[in-house]
């Protein structure tokens, strides 16, 4: 059949191309994406639904929003890098939103004005965590809320992990920090016990009816390396100088120190070490400035603080003189190749900031639990193996 040139009749749609035609083959459809500061967050709060309540002056409603994810708004307010501001789409615009100092606010007020948040009824189970840290914390905040009993251990006589023992106070006030684990510890059915050590989690499960055990012990144990020390001289970890501080020792580190390490925990312990009363503080940094695994701002109060950097380094050795270091030559690649080239520095003290791992020895008990390179391996419940 001709069709005339003029004819305008509609041909049957299924015989056209797609999108042309009456026949609707495309269905829209509305997708709720994470907003930058959201997916930027590693504690993954719902930080505009926040911020939302916050600014009409809603801010107990906020809070309540904000502890759905983390339960420790005013600490973190207080010692997070803040990455969710540094990927704040307001900051095409004139400046990111001081997002941090909300959540410190709102946990301030939370804490100030006792704020509680809905707990369900009992459930009859009991969980044991392990740890009474960020994690710890966190978990028995989130299965107390569901009505679930979770009693806590740790091995420190206070809890709070390695905020209360691993950040310094002029970073992470311990009365805020304590204020804040309070709020969590009141909840109904969460029951503290610091100063206990747990050695083997399958049998502290196991003696005690716990339904379900929730280990979080953290990663408190140093990393070393292999330095030499003559002559009687000690190497220190920084983990443990933080902690000997924390416990209101004051240890005698001399006039100079230096600070194996370019993390935050390097920059921790080299602004410490001046506290204490050391003339200089030195980091010995095997890379550049570029490739520092402190945060900018960290890095940037440390050297404001006097703190000096001895950049693509190694220290070969620790004695009565001092250190020696060796230059490094650091490749396009990233590779460090060692140039021959020394220098003996100064230094009465050495403390290594090199990374830490978890003691995982209380699941020996558990042989299902099993590890990788340090790493408890768990299914996609988050499971460890163990029934």
């Amino acid at each position: 059949m001709a069709f005339k040139l003029d004819d305008m009749t509609q041909v049957l749609a299924l015989t056209t191309r797609k999108g042309v035609g009456s026949l609707r083959w495309q269905k829209p459809q509305w997708i709720d994406f994470l907003p930058p500061c959201n997916h930027a967050c590693p504690a993954g709060e719902d930080i505009q639904a926040w911020l939302a309540l916050a600014q009409a002056g809603r801010h107990a409603d906020a809070w309540r929003t904000l502890v759905e994810n983390n339960p420790l708004p005013s600490t973190h307010g207080r010692a997070c890098y803040h990455p969710c501001e540094s990927s704040c789409n307001r900051a095409a615009l004139d400046a990111p939103i001081a997002i941090h100092a909300v959540e410190r606010f709102l946990g301030d007020l939370a804490s100030d004005n006792a704020w509680t948040v809905p707990v369900a009824a009992p459930s009859g189970k009991r969980v044991l965590i392990v740890g009474a840290g960020p994690a710890g914390l966190s978990c028995a905040w989130q299965l107390a809320r569901r009505g679930h009993a979770v009693e806590i251990r740790d091995q420190n006589p206070n809890p709070g992990g390695m905020m209360a023992y691993g950040i310094p106070e002029y970073r992470l006030p311990r009365t805020d920090l304590q204020r804040e684990i309070a709020h969590i510890t009141a909840l109904p059915g969460v029951t503290l016990r610091c100063g206990e050590r747990v050695d083997d989690v399958a049998r502290a499960r196991r003696e005690g009816g716990f339904d379900a055990a929730f280990v979080a012990v953290g990663a408190q144990l140093s990393n070393h390396l292999d330095i030499p020390a003559v002559d009687g001289r000690r190497i220190v970890d920084a983990v443990g100088l933080l902690d000997q501080v924390r416990r209101d020792e004051r240890p005698s580190l001399g006039r100079v120190v230096v600070v194996v390490g370019g993390g935050n925990t390097a920059m921790d312990a080299a602004r410490t070490a001046r506290r204490l009363g050391a003339e200089e503080a030195v980091l010995v940094y095997r890379r550049d400035a570029a490739h520092m695994g402190a945060h900018p701002d960290e890095a940037e109060e440390a050297f404001a603080e006097g703190v000096k950097v001895k950049w693509v380094s190694t220290v070969q050795q620790f004695g009565a003189k001092g250190v020696v270091i060796e230059k490094m030559a650091l490749g396009a690649d990233g590779q460090l190749t060692p140039t021959g080239e020394t220098e003996q520095l100064a230094a009465d003290s050495v403390l290594l900031a090199v990374g830490q791992h978890s003691d995982l020895a209380l699941l020996a008990g558990a042989p299902k639990a099993t590890t990788a390179q340090g790493v408890v391996q768990v299914g996609e419940q988050m499971m460890a193996g163990e029934d």
